[in-house]
C-alpha cells in the first residue's frame, strides 16, 4: 500500500521572502572539478508494510489444510467451486459466510474455535449421509459415495448403480470401450439421453461436466476418456432432495477419480512440518513414552519440555505407533493401560494442543468425542485440535480406550481432492500389544490422564 507523498509549502512565495524580491542578475558559477562535486543527499520515504489479506493468510497455509477447509465449507453448502487447495476470493467469501452464520466477526480467516466448529459441522453432515470412498473392482476408479442415501447396489461388467429405496436418488458409474471417443463426442451423446436439458456445460480435452434437468429430476454428469476407454459418473436426484444433494454432489465431483493409476494419480501425504507439536503418553515410570509414529518421524530432535530430549527407540508402521524414551527423568506418572474389552463410543481425549491454538501455552485439555468403527479404522469425531496426535483416550468407565492420531490428508492429483483428513483411534489392545512386544510393562490401577501426557516437539531438517 503506497503512502501519498507530503508536499512541502513553497516558502519562497511568502511575502518578505528573499525569493519574492527582485532577483539579482545571475553570475556564472565557478567550475568545479569532479572531486569537488558532492552528490545530493537522497531522501527516502518509508513504505508501510502491506496489510496481509485473508487470501494471503490462506496462501501461507499448507495445501492440505486449504483442501480440507474447502471440503468442509462445501459440505455446509457455503462453497461451490473446485476443491483444489487454491487460495481464492471465493474461499474467503465462504469463510465469511460461515462466520456470519455463527454470529462471529467476518474476518475471512478461521480461528481455532471456528475451524473446529466447521469441521464438526461437516463431519456431522458426512456421517448423516454415510460418506465414504469406494473403488470400482474392475477399473479401480475412485468414487465418493453417500452410502446411507443409496443402499441398493446393482453391478455388472459395464459399471455400478447405487440408488435409494424409492429411486429418488440414483448414482451410476459407467465404463465402456468406444473407438475414437473424445470428451466432446461423449458429452454430446450424454446430452441427448433421456430428454435431458443441460443448463451448464464445460467440455475440456481431459474431462467434461454437464448439469441440468431430466424430467422432474436434477442431473450432474462428469466424464473422462482415455485410449478409447469412456468412464462417466451420473448423479440423478429429485428436486425435493436438492438441499441434501448439492453439497454431496460437489464432494462427489471433487473425489471422483476415474483413472487413478494415471493422470490423477494418488500421491504421498504432504511433507510434515519442520517443527511439529504432538502429545505423548507416559507408559512407564522409567521414561517410556508411546506416541504417534508419523508425528515423531524424521525428527532431528524430539524435545520434551521440562525433561530434555527423547530418543525414539522403536516404531510400528502397521499400528502407527512409536516408542520414545527419556533418560534420567523422575516423578513420571504412567497411564494405567491394563485391561481388555471393546472400545466404547463415548470417550474423553486428553492431550496438549499446538501452542498457536492456546496463545503459546502448554495446557493439558480434554475434549469429548465419539469413537466409531469405519472399516478397519476407528474414527474420532469431532476431530481434536492440532497437537493432539498421540493423546490419550479414556472411555466412560474411566478405562484406557486408545491413542488418538491425526491422520495426514492424502492429496490427490492436480484436479482432485484429498480424502478428508481423519482423526483416528489406535485401540487400547493395539497399544498394549505394541508395548508388550517392546518389553514395556503395562501399568494397572487408576490414573489421571492429565498427569500422564507430555508435549512432544519434533524438529526436522
Amino acid at each position: 500500500m503506497k503512502l501519498p507523498l507530503v508536499i512541502a509549502a513553497i516558502l519562497a512565495a511568502l511575502p518578505g521572502s528573499a525569493a519574492a524580491q527582485t532577483p539579482a542578475k545571475p553570475q556564472p558559477a565557478a567550475k568545479q572539478t569532479p572531486s569537488q562535486i558532492k552528490p545530493k543527499p537522497v531522501t527516502t520515504v518509508p513504505i508501510r508494510p502491506a496489510v496481509q489479506t485473508p487470501v494471503d493468510t490462506a496462501k501461507a497455509m499448507e495445501q492440505a489444510e486449504r483442501l480440507a477447509i474447502q471440503s468442509d465449507l462445501a459440505w455446509v453448502s457455503l462453497y461451490n467451486g473446485a476443491i483444489n487447495g487454491e487460495a481464492s476470493d471465493r474461499m474467503v467469501a465462504a469463510i465469511k459466510a460461515f462466520q456470519k452464520d455463527h454470529g462471529a466477526k467476518e474476518t475471512g480467516v478461521l480461528n481455532a474455535q471456528e475451524r473446529s466448529a466447521l469441521t464438526a459441522a461437516a463431519r456431522k453432515l458426512q456421517d448423516n449421509v454415510g460418506w465414504k470412498i469406494v473403488s470400482d473392482a474392475t477399473s479401480g476408479a475412485r468414487i465418493g459415495l453417500p452410502s446411507k442415501l443409496v443402499p441398493l447396489i446393482v453391478s455388472d461388467v459395464n459399471g455400478t448403480k447405487w440408488s435409494s429405496a424409492t429411486g429418488t436418488i440414483q448414482i451410476e458409474y459407467a465404463r465402456r470401450k468406444e473407438a475414437g471417443a473424445t470428451t466432446a463426442t461423449v458429452a454430446a451423446s450424454e446430452k441427448k439421453l433421456n430428454a435431458r436439458k443441460a443448463d451448464y456445460s464445460v467440455v475440456k480435452p481431459d474431462f467434461f461436466v454437464l448439469s441440468g434437468t431430466q424430467g422432474l429430476k436434477k442431473f450432474y454428469i462428469r466424464g473422462q476418456t482415455r485410449n478409447d476407454e469412456v468412464r462417466v459418473l451420473t448423479i440423478l436426484y429429485d428436486q425435493a432432495t436438492e438441499g441434501t444433494m448439492i453439497p454431496v454432489t460437489v464432494a462427489m465431483s471433487s473425489a471422483y477419480n476415474p483413472f487413478p493409476g494415471n493422470a490423477i494419480a494418488q500421491i504421498s501425504p504432504p511433507p510434515r512440518k519442520k517443527v511439529e507439536y504432538s502429545t505423548g503418553i507416559i507408559a512407564s515410570a522409567d521414561g517410556a513414552i508411546v506416541a504417534d509414529r508419523q508425528a515423531t518421524d524424521g525428527c532431528i530432535t524430539i524435545a520434551v519440555p521440562g525433561y530434555g530430549n527423547a530418543t525414539r527407540i522403536a516404531d510400528d508402521e502397521t499400528r502407527e505407533l512409536a516408542l520414545l524414551r527419556i533418560y534420567g527423568a523422575s516423578g513420571l506418572k504412567p497411564l494405567a493401560m491394563a485391561g481388555n474389552g471393546t472400545t466404547k463410543s463415548n470417550v474423553s481425549v486428553t492431550g496438549i494442543s499446538d501452542p498457536q491454538n492456546q496463545g503459546g501455552h502448554n495446557a493439558v485439555t480434554s475434549i469429548a468425542a465419539v469413537a466409531a468403527p469405519v472399516g478397519t479404522d476407528i474414527t474420532l469425531s469431532p476431530e481434536p485440535a492440532v497437537g493432539f496426535s498421540g493423546a490419550a483416550a479414556i472411555d466412560s468407565d474411566g478405562k484406557f480406550a486408545g491413542l488418538a492420531r491425526l491422520k495426514p490428508a492424502v492429496v490427490a492429483g492436480p484436479t482432485g481432492t484429498p480424502l478428508p483428513s481423519q482423526a483416528l483411534l489406535v485401540s487400547a489392545d493395539s497399544v498394549r500389544e505394541f508395548l508388550k512386544a517392546k518389553g514395556v510393562a503395562i501399568a494397572s490401577g487408576a490414573s489421571d490422564a492429565k498427569a500422564s501426557v507430555l508435549r512432544l516437539v519434533c524438529v526436522r531438517k
